[in-house]
């Protein structure tokens, strides 16, 4: 039905209730899952709605889901993005919403182009329902087919048809038919369609109708923390794209002055939006949208998680290599001789022609060897990473990064990617106050880690903890590796020079932390009137040598963090 070359794997046919909740099957008769490419049938429902006679309909629709509409989770994803601008109030039936759209779509297509009895199957349902009462939502829908496949009024819409529902369900079966080999462009404007229904729907009609209709509901089930590509980005036209068909020009065929007028204060509004959300450096969701996207996709993922995958995604076009310092000469390796290879040491360290010639039956453990190696003077110069010591302001007038855009935690993310890129070590400490703070604690190489306190969120008062910074460096040494240390704050970083808790002077305490980090230190203001201009930062800059940045605006701290290493530590301003 869609294409010779097409392969699946065998349906999971579900027999019982029981298997029927092994595979996720929650109340519709067969289902899709997009990350295992699975299509899943109770036999069980299948033989209660009676439906054994039409095995070709509901194969072909169900690995129409695959190949054709969504065909895959980045698609579905994009397609809930641009559906839920355009059900203000009720973006929660975005997914249903897609499920009818892709129904129709698919259906469609096999009803006519394939000769499938597509209209037959839903008479056949609507036969086996005893219970539910088609309310106006339903109607509309069914009337769509109707209209698609030229079929009598009444064939399938059960309930009663005014003249602004059929006026509606025309415009329906144009948005199918305009924008089948467009349908993302058009999910937009099916939505805006229905959303006068789904406003007058009763929700438990709508939980009803869902659970039997919504084979979509799973099908990012299975995916773990896997997210697909792409949901980050705001399409260049998916703002505009939630346009009533009545207004596309493409759907209704004409054009006229009111019409036109309409037409351009849409488009007006949707790229006032747009600029309220853009940025310089490209149109992206917010974080809170993001999560609900990928909650609406089936995936399961706690809301901080899914901060860590979006500053993540957000930071790695801006990674750049962290500075590097010269040492006076490089390591070369030597081959020193052969030791035993065990399993507990990485298998790419087996010598496995050594192994083979000690003896021709490989025990792991046993008879495997590793080459040993020791260490000769080079000519070149060995570059050695500096660590980075980061300081994140979380106070309460700071944003909460899970649920709206912070570019203190982009900007941080952005440092701390290109330092464990280039081989250094990262210490986070996210705060608020003395006692209001959370740290990696050391200087660590887990990515994981470093963005779960970066994507944290404290939101107290403002009082920078100064024994974290004194712990970190009193016992310092020359023997260590120099380290960076830069603070990412308001004017609420004067809270630095305060005395601590065991009564140190907090200028005392930043002067030592420099002197023993031997890497220089940063700071990195959003504040509203020059540094220049603060005596404290003055006196920073001039007694201690703290490099002083100043944004005016958060979003500035993007472009900072790209510049940071190069600016400070490229190669061509090597640490000496």
């Amino acid at each position: 039905m869609w294409s010779r070359f097409t392969k699946l794997h065998e349906p999971r046919w579900c027999l019982t209730i029981a298997e029927e909740k092994t595979e996720q099957l929650a109340g519709s008769f067969a289902m899709i899952r997009l990350t295992d490419h699975a299509v899943v049938v109770s036999i069980k429902q299948i033989h209660q709605y009676g439906l054994e006679d039409f095995a070709l309909e509901v194969m072909a629709h169900e690995i129409g889901h695959h190949v054709f509409c969504p065909g895959n989770l980045s698609d579905q994803g994009r397609m809930l993005a641009r559906m839920r601008r355009a059900l203000p109030q009720v973006e929660r039936h975005a997914p249903f919403v897609a499920n009818l759209y892709a129904d129709l779509l698919i259906n469609d297509r096999l009803q006519r182009s394939e000769g499938l009895r597509m209209s037959e199957v839903f008479k056949r349902l609507e036969a086996a329902n005893k219970e539910d009462k088609p309310d106006e939502l339903w109607t509309l829908y069914m009337r769509m087919y109707e209209i698609l496949w030229s079929l009598q009024r009444g064939t399938l819409a059960k309930g009663a048809i005014t003249s602004q529902l059929d006026l509606d369900a025309q415009l329906g079966a144009r948005v199918i038919r305009v924008y089948a080999k467009d349908w993302l462009k058009g999910s937009g404007r099916f939505a805006a369609l229905l959303l006068t229904y789904l406003l007058k729907a009763q929700e438990k009609q709508m939980q009803q109708m869902m659970k039997r209709w919504h084979d979509m509901e799973k099908a990012g089930a299975g995916a773990g923390d896997e997210i697909p590509e792409g949901l980050l980005d705001i399409d260049p036209d998916e703002l505009e794209g939630s346009l009533h068909p009545m207004y596309d020009k493409k759907i209704t065929g004409e054009s006229d002055e009111e019409t036109d007028k309409e037409f351009d204060k849409a488009k007006k509004k949707a790229l006032e939006e747009k600029s309220l959300i853009g940025n310089s450096e490209g149109q992206y969701r917010e974080p809170f949208e993001f999560g609900e996207i990928l909650k609406q996709l089936g995936l399961k993922l706690p809301p901080h998680e899914i901060a860590i995958k979006y500053y993540r995604e957000r930071a790695i076009p801006h990674l750049v290599k962290f500075p590097t310092r010269e040492m006076p000469e490089s390591q070369e390796p030597l081959i020193e001789g052969l030791d035993i290879w065990d399993v507990g040491s990485p298998i790419e360290e087996v010598d496995w022609v050594e192994s083979a010639i000690a003896s021709p039956h490989i025990v792991p453990g046993v008879t495997t060897v590793q080459r040993l190696y020791g260490t000769a003077s080079g000519a070149l110069p060995e570059r050695e990473p500096i660590d980075l010591d980061l300081y994140v302001d979380c106070s309460g007038s700071m944003p909460n990064p899970q649920v709206a855009t912070s570019f203190l935690t982009l900007a941080g993310a952005i440092i701390s990617l290109s330092a464990l890129r280039a081989g250094a070590r990262v210490k986070v400490t996210l705060w608020s106050g003395k006692d209001d703070f959370q740290t990696t604690g050391q200087f660590i190489r887990d990515e994981h880690e470093i963005l779960k306190i970066l994507t944290g969120y404290i939101g107290g008062w403002t009082c920078f903890p100064i024994h974290l910074l004194r712990d970190t460096f009193k016992d310092r040494t020359k023997r260590d590796r120099a380290v960076h240390i830069l603070h990412i704050s308001d004017d609420g970083i004067d809270t630095l020079f305060a005395n601590d808790e065991k009564g140190n002077v907090g200028w005392d305490v930043a002067k030592m932390a420099l002197e023993k980090g031997r890497g220089g230190g940063t700071m990195v203001l959003n504040t509203w009137q020059e540094w220049t201009a603060i005596p404290v930062l003055q006196r920073a800059h001039t007694e201690q040598g703290w490099d002083i940045h100043r944004v005016q605006t958060w979003d500035q701290l993007v472009t900072f963090a790209r510049a940071f290493s190069k600016a400070k530590y490229g190669r061509e301003n090597k640490v000496k």
